[in-house]
């Protein structure tokens, strides 16, 4: 049987059944022919050819379209299945025995599922060799698959952004929307720990496995992926010899004692935390500053400003903080503004437990399209002043402004993982409803968890259709006796009004919108 190896496209949103593509297919997404979008990038004939030039450790390199900068063996997921893992390991041994290396600017790193892989991978031998690769054990957890590889050297970023590079991640992770894994890699592939590897040795994905080499070997023949491909046998010879049931039962033994590090960790006394007002870390919430005991009124929604205006396929990775804080961003400059460095940034992941960064690195995605812009980008405009902004600095002008604020968006809002701070991070900035053709599922439940109303169009309409541009000022009445997917007008400044319908779907919804979200009924539930 002839077997093509297979990676998922970038960007995807679907399955890797369905969206998966061999590697052949895979470097003609890199060709002028290929538009924007699921596949493509659009490249002119110009660009296609563009070479950026570097000095790195004392030695001359090139990037070109299709360079990976960032390969990574992560994810909680296939770095469980022993099969890939020790696949990976000999292919590693086989490529260090052949003379084969990794460029040295390309981010590597394995961070396994659990301790269990590191485990087996030190008694099968295998370890010496990823390490010669670059592929050293970094931690354990989320890594990479969630954008928290760390910086990328600042030669390379500059390289990536006077080129204009695409340049690329490929990991095993679970995901690769455009912007999560790095804002300097638009292109990030999902592969198999063992491609992982041979990407990160051939230096580019533009390259046919079949008939290119990765490298040459001193008397200057060519090696092909075939000839340090592991064998099926391989693999399973290995694996029945030190993937054995001893081995998980003394890991998962010594699970609860955890590191020295942990162990070591000094807990305050008490049943209160005591916030620490210089963390930039954790800091206490404002989510109950303002919480009465008694129950609110329904106040309307009163000459609301949109603060964005979205199109299609807006997904959590496009609202939610994730990946690394970018230097120029108003997440950097707020930790810049409190003595830290941009090597002390870290990521939007590490700092969930701060809302004034988390706010700053909602909507902060390199390639979310705001029509009000017309290009990838975190910005807006505040529409008082006409004046173009990030995200965070107009949501900030209006909440000064006590204006409310709502946004504009398509179908399909919300798709992907369902993130908590894509509807945490709206409230922070002042986002009181949503108008959209239609939502995920889990992401329109979160939004009325956190008290902003999910508004939809009728079916047919959307702001397209009604002529409205986001410039207008807009009125938006929920009345007190609201019923589960009741229509209500909503009405501008210019005359218009349309229907909507309420997306509080159930009873419960109405009750958490009634107490401002469920973290008030909660609070409420325990006074």
């Amino acid at each position: 049987m002839n077997t093509s190896p297979l990676i998922t496209r970038p960007e995807t949103l679907k399955i890797f059944g369905e969206d998966s593509m061999g590697v052949e297919e895979q470097r003609q997404t890199l060709d002028e022919s290929y538009p924007v979008g699921f596949k493509g990038y659009g490249l002119s004939s110009e660009k296609v050819d563009s070479v950026g030039m570097f000095e790195y450790e004392g030695k001359d390199y090139k990037l070109r379209q299709g360079s990976v900068v960032i390969a990574a063996i992560t994810s909680c997921t296939n770095t469980s299945n022993p099969s890939v893992m020790l696949g990976a390991g000999l292919l590693a041994k086989n490529a260090v025995e052949a003379g084969l290396t990794v460029a040295p600017y390309i981010k590597t790193s394995l961070s396994p599922g659990s301790g269990v892989v590191t485990y087996y991978l030190q008694e099968s031998g295998v370890i010496p060799y990823l390490t010669k690769l670059g592929f050293d054990i970094v931690g354990y957890g989320c890594m990479t698959c969630i954008g928290n590889s760390g910086p990328l050297p600042d030669v390379i970023v500059e390289t990536i952004e006077k080129n204009e590079l695409i340049c690329c991640g490929v990991l095993s992770g679970n995901r690769n929307f455009e912007g999560r894994i790095h804002p300097n890699t638009r292109a990030n592939y999902l592969a198999s720990p063992l491609l992982v590897i041979a990407y990160a040795i051939a230096g580019t994905v533009d390259i046919d496995f079949q008939t290119e080499p990765l490298g040459r070997r001193a008397d200057g023949s060519p090696i092909y992926l075939q000839d340090i491909w592991p064998t099926r046998t391989d693999i399973q010879t290995v694996e029945q010899k030190h993937v054995i049931p001893a081995m998980f039962k003394e890991v998962y033994r010594k699970i609860e004692k955890g590191s020295s590090n942990w162990a070591n960790l000094v807990a305050p006394d008490g049943k209160l935390y005591p916030w620490d007002s210089t963390s930039t870390y954790i800091k206490n919430p404002p989510y109950f500053d303002d919480l009465q005991k008694e129950l609110p009124k329904i106040n309307p929604v009163s000459k609301a400003r949109v603060l964005l205006n979205l199109g299609d396929s807006v997904t959590t990775d496009h609202i939610s903080p994730a990946g690394s804080i970018a230097r120029n961003s108003p997440a950097a400059r707020y930790l810049a503004n409190r003595g830290l460095t941009p090597k002390e940034f870290n990521s939007y992941g590490s700092r969930r437990g701060n809302d004034a960064v988390m706010a700053r690195g909602t909507f902060a995605n390199i390639r979310l399209v705001n029509k009000f812009i017309g290009k990838p980008g975190p910005r807006t405009v505040y529409i008082p002043t006409n004046e173009e902004m990030d995200v965070f600095d107009a949501a900030e002008k209006y909440v000064k402004d006590q204006t409310p604020l709502i946004i504009l968006v398509g179908k399909e809002y919300g798709s992907g993982s369902s993130r908590d701070w894509a509807a945490k991070g709206p409230y922070l900035l002042g986002i009181r409803a949503v108008i959209a053709e239609s939502y995920e599922r889990i992401h329109r439940s979160n939004l009325v968890g956190m008290g902003i109303i999910p508004l939809q169009y009728l079916p047919g309409q959307n702001a397209e259709s009604l002529e409205l541009t986001g410039y207008e000022v807009y009125d938006i009445a929920v009345p007190d006796n609201c019923q589960p997917g009741q229509k209500i007008t909503v009405t501008t400044d210019n005359g218009k009004k349309f229907e909507v319908i309420v997306r509080f779907d159930t009873e419960v919804d109405l009750t958490y919108f009634r107490h401002g979200g469920i973290l008030n009924y909660m609070i409420r539930k325990m006074l």
